[in-house]
């Protein structure tokens, strides 16, 4: 995977996109969740919202690996 990429000549992290894709997913996600009422059965909502965070960032990255092998 690269370490950056050029947007307009910024060159900006992979990481940091892949960060922000996964906050503006975790956002549609929890959005859907308290929507649905599921937010009554979880314990420790923030927490649980950090680690649905990190297995979509997780995922992301491991899907990015996977399309360039």
């Amino acid at each position: 995977m690269y370490g950056e990429f050029s947007l307009y000549g910024v060159f900006v992290p992979t990481l940091l996109a892949l960060m922000t894709l996964a906050y503006l997913l975790n956002s549609v996600l929890r959005a859907g969740l308290i929507r649905w009422g599921a937010y009554r059965h979880i314990w420790h909502p923030p927490l649980f919202n950090l680690a649905m965070y990190i297995l979509l960032l997780g995922g992301l990255f491991s899907l990015m690996r996977w399309m360039q092998s």
